[in-house]
Parts: structure tokens; C-alpha cells; sequence
């Protein structure tokens, strides 16, 4: 029997604002544990929550990015359960009126197709703490530092098909939000973190099959291996005539499986009820209106323009759309270099590969954009060869210094003199007289050999045109 997997998903996204959902406490990551807490964030008796106006913000921002349906009035519910990280006893978060709903986004699956995921919800609410096992001993500690730091769900529909396409998903998403500029994306800090819920049905099949909800996945790779593996299990377990357990179950990255931690709870499990310490959250067309002239190009709108303004492959336009920054710094470029693909083909290659190499951001790059736009004005004028332009690049790269400065100091200036050409070619054929014999004979192929004994003499400085033109010039006897 054919099956076919249903996945929705659930995504966590930490917002990028100073202070904290309900209080004046920074939001910063990576502080010492319990220095950015206060008796707002730590539950105690007596205080009162007082919202964030960004977080209102940022959150409609990305409801307008998602083609959401925006509540004018929205309410903060209490979720009661008890954690240890969880100092109120209750999450502060949005239940029957979240603030946005029936959205949607076009995830793309190939180099035309798109395919468009529903949006059920997404609603503000605040983070928990953190605990921190001591992996030596049986204790365990509790950082406050995350209590109260504003996140928004974002729930999809149950329309994705495959682990691939959950994964388009989540990209996708996170371009949204890091382009908005309302979340970092960084999944490692776990300021971008999703939960998956994966059942499977026999194909043809309206009925759902009983879901699993997967977490702990802190990377594509994990949620596309995670989302696999359970499809794999819950196949297993129904061709046993056996029945899946709704459940929740955590990825082991090391064993790559998925086990199981609870059992799932159920909204009554939470006893939602409106926190009576909150005002309902009013919107006003005047604000949406202004916040949505305020949004940027959004990801999908950039690919298509690349590809039609500057007539880039789609590959490469999805490439250099991936990040705000790194279209930036394409567009900036072509501003000063004629020939967008020749643009592409550099950052895609030669930039991208060394701040990879260095775990760098194109925020990082020494080489500014309009130093790579002249030295490929000086690689296509002849002044450079390829190969002195591959050098002169990486010297950039590590230095900072522009191409004229490095040029000049490092003696990289194209051998275009006829006379000097002409006595490194005949020095060549004198010393190959049987390549030379079987050129005459027909073997035209051999060109290609005599240019790399040119470029190998030179050390890559011949003027590459002119040099061919000679050795031409020379083989025939001319």
C-alpha cells in the first residue's frame, strides 16, 4: 500500500527587539545566566506585564509579508502549566483571538513551480527560561535570561507532502522574517525553531492519520531527517497492522531516531483563560497602512526581478536573494560593472567560497562592491588575465586594498607588449617542434596546449587575446 505523509508546522520565531515582551529587561542572548531578569519576568507577586509596542509591530509586519487576516482586536490568554523554567506557573500567550490568521506563503520547489502553504495563525506570546543539566553531576540550573523574550508562532496548515517540502517551508519563511528584519533566523541560538507535526494516510485517503509532534530539530538538515525518519516509522508501524500514538517525540541527531517524550497534550490540558492583567490589543488601518509602506522587497518578489531584470538564472537569483544583505551587495555591483551574470558568477564562486571558507556574513566581506565591479572592468579590458584576476581577488579579500594598490605592489600588470610575447612564443615552439609539426598537420586542438605554455612562462600575465592572436599568427607560419 501507497501512503502519503501530511506535515504542518509549527515555527518559533525570537523577536529582534531590545527589551522583553513585558518588561524593560534586555533581550539580548548570551549574557550571564539571571542578569537580565526582574520581578516582571520572574512571576513575582504583585507586578503587572505592560506590552511591548514593538512586538505589536514586528508581528503585523510579518502578518502583512504572509498575506494574514489581521484581528482588530486581539487578547493575551494565560497557558497554564508547570516547568521549572516557568516561574508564573503560565505562559502569557494568545488563544482563541490571536492576532493574525488565514495567511499564506508560495514556497518554490524547482526553477518554476511554486506551490502555496496555508497560514492557520500567528499569534505574540513570551518565551520560557532555560535549563542547564550539569552533564557531571545530578544537578540542574535554571536561567531566567530567556523568561519573558517576545516570540511569535507561526502555525501552517497541514499542507506540506514531504520532508523536502517542509524544508522550502521553513527557508522560506525565515527569509520572510530575517528581510522584515523582526528575527535573526539564527536556529543554533534557537532564536528559529520549529516543531513538526507528521501523521500519514493510504494514498487517496481524506481522513487524517493520528499526528506525532516532533521537536528539538536545530537545523534544515535535522527537520528534513527527523520528518523522514518518522514517516518511515509510522509506515512501519501501520504495514504491522499496529495503531501510531499521538504523542510528542524528540530527534536524537546522534542516533538519528526519534523517541518518544510525552504524551500529547490537548488545549483543555492548558486551562486557557484571558489574562485579566492585559487590555485587549487594538489595531487601527492608520498603523497597518503605515507599517505597510514600510515593508521591504520580500524574497519571492526579489528572485523574480532578478531574473527578469537582470536575466540571471533562477538558481542564482534564489542564491543571492537568499540573504537582504547578499542582494544588496549583487545590486550594488552591477550598479558599477555592465554584465549582472559575470557579477553572479563571482559572488556565487569566488566571494561566497572564501566567507564560507572563513564563516563570514557578506556584512564581513573586505572586498566592498564597487572594488569587485573594477577589477572586473580590468578583467574584461584585457588589463588582467582570468587567472591574475583569481589571485588579485584573494589578495583583496585578505588586505582590503583595492585592486589598483595590490596591481602595483604585487607586479600583476597584463604582458600586452607584441615584442615580449612574440619572444616568450618562439622560445615555446622551439622547444616543442613535434607539437608544432602535428598542429601544421591538422591537430588544431594543440592551441589550446601552446596558450598554457604561454600563461605558464608569463605566470598567468600574458594578455590572453593577444597572446592567442600571436601563436596563431606563428603556428601558421604568417
Amino acid at each position: 500500500m501507497k501512503y502519503q505523509p501530511v506535515i504542518g508546522l509549527e515555527v518559533h520565531a525570537q523577536l529582534r527587539t531590545k527589551s522583553k515582551i513585558f518588561c524593560g529587561c534586555s533581550a539580548s542572548f548570551g549574557a550571564d545566566p539571571n542578569t537580565h531578569t526582574c520581578p516582571v519576568c520572574l512571576g513575582m507577586p504583585g507586578v503587572l506585564p505592560v506590552l511591548n509596542k514593538q512586538v505589536v509591530e514586528f508581528a503585523l509586519k510579518l502578518a502583512l509579508a504572509t498575506h494574514c487576516r489581521i484581528a482588530s482586536q486581539s487578547v493575551f490568554a494565560r497557558k497554564n502549566y508547570f516547568y521549572p523554567d516557568l516561574p508564573k506557573g503560565y505562559q502569557i500567550s494568545q488563544y482563541e483571538s490571536p492576532l493574525a490568521s488565514a495567511g499564506y506563503l508560495e514556497i518554490p520547489l524547482g526553477e518554476e513551480i511554486t506551490k502555496r502553504i496555508g497560514i492557520t495563525r500567528i499569534h505574540m506570546e513570551e518565551d520560557a527560561g532555560k535549563l542547564v543539566h550539569d552533564e557531571t553531576r545530578p544537578l540542574s540550573y535554571v536561567d531566567f535570561n530567556r523568561t519573558g523574550v517576545p516570540l511569535l508562532e507561526i502555525v501552517s496548515e497541514p499542507d506540506m507532502r514531504s520532508p523536502e517540502e517542509a524544508v522550502a517551508y521553513l527557508k522560506e519563511l525565515r527569509e520572510i522574517l530575517v528581510y522584515l528584519e523582526i528575527c535573526d533566523g539564527n536556529m543554533e541560538e534557537g532564536s528559529f525553531r520549529c516543531d513538526a507535526n507528521v501523521s500519514v494516510r493510504p494514498l487517496g485517503q481524506g481522513e487524517l492519520g493520528t499526528r506525532t509532534e516532533l521537536k528539538n530539530m536545530n537545523s534544515f538538515r535535522n527537520v528534513q531527517r527527523a520528518i523522514s525518519y518518522e514517516i518511515q516509522r509510522q509506515i512501519g508501524i501501520l504495514e504491522e497492522g499496529g495503531k501510531v500514538i499521538q504523542e510528542t517525540r524528540l530527534w536524537d541527531e546522534h542516533r538519528q531516531i526519534t523517541f518518544s517524550m510525552r504524551g500529547k497534550e490537548e488545549a483543555h490540558d492548558y486551562r486557557y483563560f484571558p489574562d485579566p492583567d492585559l487590555v485587549p490589543v487594538e489595531i487601527h488601518e492608520q498603523w497597518l497602512e503605515k507599517l505597510r509602506q514600510e515593508l521591504p522587497e520580500l524574497p519571492a518578489a526579489k528572485r523574480k526581478r532578478f531574473v527578469l531584470q537582470y536575466g540571471l538564472r533562477p538558481y542564482d537569483a534564489e542564491l543571492l536573494t537568499s540573504s537582504r544583505a547578499l542582494a544588496d551587495y549583487f545590486e550594488a555591483c552591477v550598479k558599477e560593472f555592465h554584465d549582472p551574470r559575470q557579477v553572479a558568477n563571482w559572488i556565487s564562486g569566488e566571494v561566497l567560497g572564501l566567507l564560507n571558507r572563513d564563516g563570514r556574513s557578506i556584512q564581513e566581506c573586505p572586498v566592498q562592491p564597487q572594488q569587485l565591479a573594477r577589477m572586473l572592468g580590468l578583467l574584461e579590458q584585457g588589463s588582467i588575465s582570468r587567472r591574475i584576476a583569481q589571485s588579485l581577488f584573494e589578495e583583496m579579500y585578505m588586505t582590503g586594498k583595492t585592486p589598483e594598490e595590490v596591481l602595483m605592489e604585487k607586479g600583476w600588470a597584463t604582458v600586452s607588449d607584441q615584442g615580449s610575447l612574440y619572444s616568450v612564443i618562439e622560445e615555446i615552439l622551439r622547444e616543442h617542434p613535434k607539437e608544432v609539426e602535428a598542429f601544421r598537420q591538422g591537430k588544431s586542438k594543440l592551441l589550446a596546449f601552446f596558450m598554457g605554455q604561454v600563461m605558464r612562462k608569463t605566470q598567468g600575465q600574458a594578455d590572453p587575446k593577444l597572446a592567442q592572436r600571436l601563436l596563431e599568427q606563428k603556428l601558421k607560419g604568417e
